[in-house]
This record gives C-alpha cells, structure tokens and sequence, in this order.
C-alpha cells in the first residue's frame, strides 16, 4: 500500500487521483485531519483503501502493514501562521517520525518542501543542497520546511539511518482543482474565477517594491496535475534522492494568470489594484522562478502544462462545472 499524508488536500489529493487514473493504483491509505466541511469532496472520485485521522496514522503503522511508499504531503501550509509550536509538531516532528519509519521499514519517503524556503530569491531559486545553509525564508511555514530540508541532509551526511530512496519537492505556486479549501492561501487563479464571477472585476495587489509595475510581480505559477506527475514519475520509476524544485522554469506576471481566467470564462478582463496587507509588507515574494536543470537531469522530462494551458484546463474542465472535483 502507499500511504498518502494530506491526501484530502490539493497536491495530495491529485496525486492520488494520477496514480488511479495514470497508473491504476487504488491501494492507497489517504491520511489527513479535515478542517473545511466541504473538504471530503475532494476525496468522493478517488479510490483507496483506507481513510485515517492523521493522529490514527502511528497506530496503524504499529500494526505492521505492509507499506510500499510513503508520500508525505500533510502539513500547515499557511504562510501566514504565527504559532510557531504548531509548525513545529506538524511540519517537522511529525516529519521526522515518518522518516525514520521509512528509513526502518527501508521502504522510499517522498515528502513536500517548499519555494518558500527560498525566502526573497537573493540567492536565487536552484535546488542546490549544498547552498540550502545560506537560505533565508521570509516566514515560520518557510523556515519549518527549510528546517526539515537541513535535518534531512544531516541525517546523510552524519550517515544516520535514512530511507533507500527519498526525495523532497520545492513545490512554487501550485494552482488547480481542490484547492477550495486553502481559503485566503488557495491560489489567485481561485480567487481570480471567484472575485470576476460575484464582482466583475478582480483584485490584484499594488506593487511596493520599485521595478515592479502593479500586478506585475513574477512568479512561476504551476499546474497541480504536473506537480502530482513528478511525484508519481519518482514514487514509481524511482530516481535519485535529493531535495527538487517543482515548477516550470518560467516566471509570469499575475496580471497574466488573472487575464487568463477571465478570459477562459469567457470574458472581458477587468483588474482593480490594491493595497498589499501590512501582514504581508516584507513577507511577499516578488519573483520565482524555478530552476528545472536538477529535475530534468534526473530523468523526468515530460512537458509542463503552459500558464493559459494549465488555466484553460482549470477554469473550463473544473471551476465551470457543477461538480468541480477532480
């Protein structure tokens, strides 16, 4: 079986809708805690095993079954959470248990990091592990992940007990279906359909940063049905351990992803900037942009979705219809 912590959220729960539609694997244990109460929906077309409360998880690894993989993807991953306790119990310890339970069973361990961690970009966005020391992430979601990255590469280094095979995937701004629940974290093409649709005009921060035009900050927007592919290509074809961005390699404006969605429904684009809140002043990434030589260079080379072919298939096959779950 494959056990997929946050299988009901976006990644997770796309991840495990490849390996059923792509590959045919309905063994899966999707475990995760539901915060949102519409959140089983995104868990109603996929086919598993077993569902577990994430607390039941230790428990039921005790019993001894038997356990092909582990694919962690459950974690807080608000950006904007302030109780650094939490982040700790649940983006490292809880990390590090299941770890060192595949490092024991000798089975892989694929888990999800974070451009986050690559806080401004002043040291650029390559998935370098020898330079990850140098990285300041810009708040507690990045700097948990960051942390996790480092106590990972330790564990090899001091040639500590580690998985056979394990690889940890710099996820930069994923955007698709079942992604409702993330709420203010969920991505601006969400908030984009949602905004145009109730108000006929979307809002798009201002810039505070010189050089930058009004919804002209950068970032490398990627399509969750691609990030949920390079996870299955690892899980299932194996490849060399290492920490991994998951992006596209190519930076595009908001205005350009909000463009799209509107223009996907149908419509005429209308944008109203906005003041960015103080709670993000000094906080906001103004530029990603992945470096895709090390994933490339480790066998995966399959195509990326394009920005207007990612939101195409989004807004047109998901947000559009009556039952938007994937």
């Amino acid at each position: 079986m494959i056990v997929i912590t946050g299988g009901a959220g976006m990644i997770g729960s796309m991840i495990a809708w490849h390996l059923n539609t792509q590959a045919g694997r309905d063994d899966l244990v999707i475990v995760d805690r539901l915060h949102h109460p519409e959140q089983w929906q995104n868990l109603v077309h996929r086919k598993y095993a077993q569902y577990l409360d994430k607390d039941e998880l230790a428990g039921w690894l005790e019993q001894g079954h038997k356990v092909e993989a582990v694919i962690h993807m459950g974690a807080i991953s608000a950006t904007t959470e302030r109780d650094f306790n939490k982040l700790v119990q649940d983006n490292i310890h809880f990390s590090q248990a299941l770890w060192q339970y595949c490092a024991d069973k000798g089975i892989p361990f694929l888990y999800a990091s974070s451009a986050a961690t690559y806080g401004g970009g002043e040291k650029g966005y390559v998935d370098d592990e020898s330079s990850i020391d140098s990285l300041r992430p810009l708040n507690g979601y990045g700097y948990s992940k960051q942390f996790f990255d480092q106590w990972a590469l330790r564990q090899v280094r001091t040639h500590q007990a580690v998985p056979p095979q394990w690889q940890g995937f710099k996820f930069f701004n994923v955007y698709g279906p079942n992604e409702y629940h993330k709420e203010r974290m969920a991505s601006v093409a969400f908030h984009t359909f949602n905004q145009f649709r109730e108000h006929g005009t979307v809002k798009l921060f201002k810039s505070h940063v010189e050089g930058y035009a009004d919804g002209m900050q950068l970032r490398d927007f990627v399509y969750v049905k691609d990030a949920a592919a390079v996870v299955a290509h690892f899980l299932l074809q194996g490849g060399a351990s290492g920490i991994y961005n998951i992006g596209t390699g190519k930076a595009r404006a908001f205005r350009d992803l909000a463009t799209n969605v509107m223009t996907s429904m149908g419509k005429t684009p209308s944008i109203t900037y906005i003041d960015m809140p103080q709670d993000l002043h000094g906080k906001y990434q103004y530029f990603t942009e992945a470096s895709m030589q090390k994933l490339q260079a480790a066998g995966y080379t399959s195509a990326f979705h394009t920005l207007e072919e990612g939101v195409r298939d989004y807004v047109q096959n998901y947000l559009l219809q009556a039952d938007p779950y994937a």
